[in-house]
Protein backbone atom coordinates (compact mmCIF):
# COMPACT_ATOMS: atom_id res chain seq x y z
CA UNK A 1 0.00 0.00 0.00
CA UNK A 2 1.18 3.63 -0.33
CA UNK A 3 -0.03 7.07 -0.31
CA UNK A 4 0.57 10.47 -2.56
CA UNK A 5 0.40 13.36 -1.50
CA UNK A 6 0.91 17.11 -3.03
CA UNK A 7 2.89 19.46 -0.47
CA UNK A 8 3.98 22.81 -1.57
CA UNK A 9 7.64 22.20 -2.49
CA UNK A 10 7.10 18.15 -2.66
CA UNK A 11 5.51 15.29 -4.26
CA UNK A 12 5.55 12.93 -0.81
CA UNK A 13 5.53 8.64 -1.28
CA UNK A 14 4.80 6.69 1.76
CA UNK A 15 5.10 3.00 1.10
CA UNK A 16 3.99 1.06 3.75
CA UNK A 17 4.96 -2.83 4.36
CA UNK A 18 1.63 -5.31 4.07
CA UNK A 19 1.88 -8.68 4.62
CA UNK A 20 3.77 -10.92 6.45
CA UNK A 21 5.87 -10.34 9.42
CA UNK A 22 8.41 -9.13 9.36
CA UNK A 23 7.66 -6.18 8.24
CA UNK A 24 9.35 -3.05 7.65
CA UNK A 25 8.91 0.61 8.80
CA UNK A 26 7.15 2.88 6.08
CA UNK A 27 9.98 4.53 3.65
CA UNK A 28 8.66 8.21 2.76
CA UNK A 29 9.87 9.71 -0.15
CA UNK A 30 10.32 13.12 -0.95
CA UNK A 31 11.04 14.45 -4.80
CA UNK A 32 11.58 18.11 -4.50
CA UNK A 33 12.71 20.16 -7.19
CA UNK A 34 16.14 19.72 -7.17
CA UNK A 35 16.81 16.07 -5.63
CA UNK A 36 14.90 13.20 -4.17
CA UNK A 37 15.28 12.33 -0.35
CA UNK A 38 14.11 8.51 0.84
CA UNK A 39 13.31 8.35 4.75
CA UNK A 40 12.74 5.63 7.19
CA UNK A 41 12.74 5.63 10.68
CA UNK A 42 15.54 3.16 12.76
CA UNK A 43 14.49 1.34 15.72
CA UNK A 44 17.87 0.44 16.18
CA UNK A 45 19.32 4.30 16.83
CA UNK A 46 15.67 5.29 17.29
CA UNK A 47 16.02 8.13 14.33
CA UNK A 48 14.84 8.69 10.61
CA UNK A 49 17.70 7.82 8.65
CA UNK A 50 17.72 9.74 5.00
CA UNK A 51 19.57 9.58 1.95
CA UNK A 52 19.51 12.46 -0.35
CA UNK A 53 19.78 11.69 -4.14
CA UNK A 54 20.63 14.49 -6.89
CA UNK A 55 18.11 14.05 -9.78
CA UNK A 56 20.88 12.53 -12.26
CA UNK A 57 21.55 9.83 -9.22
CA UNK A 58 17.88 9.12 -9.40
CA UNK A 59 17.77 8.92 -13.39
CA UNK A 60 20.77 6.27 -13.20
CA UNK A 61 18.92 4.50 -10.52
CA UNK A 62 15.71 4.01 -12.71
CA UNK A 63 18.04 2.87 -15.34
CA UNK A 64 19.69 0.56 -13.19
CA UNK A 65 17.15 -1.19 -12.43
CA UNK A 66 16.62 -2.55 -15.85
CA UNK A 67 19.87 -3.70 -16.59
CA UNK A 68 22.34 -6.41 -16.27
CA UNK A 69 25.99 -6.66 -13.94
CA UNK A 70 28.34 -3.89 -15.86
CA UNK A 71 29.13 -0.64 -15.17
CA UNK A 72 27.68 2.27 -17.02
CA UNK A 73 27.47 6.21 -17.94
CA UNK A 74 24.48 7.77 -18.68
CA UNK A 75 24.78 9.67 -22.04
CA UNK A 76 22.21 12.50 -23.18
CA UNK A 77 20.22 11.73 -25.98
CA UNK A 78 20.95 13.97 -28.86
CA UNK A 79 17.55 15.32 -30.12
CA UNK A 80 17.02 15.39 -34.29
CA UNK A 81 16.99 19.09 -35.36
Amino acid sequence: MFTIEHDFDATVVTLIDEGEAPLQEDVTINAFEDCVTLEQYDARLDKVQKITFSLSQLQELAAALDLPEGVYKLRPVEQPD
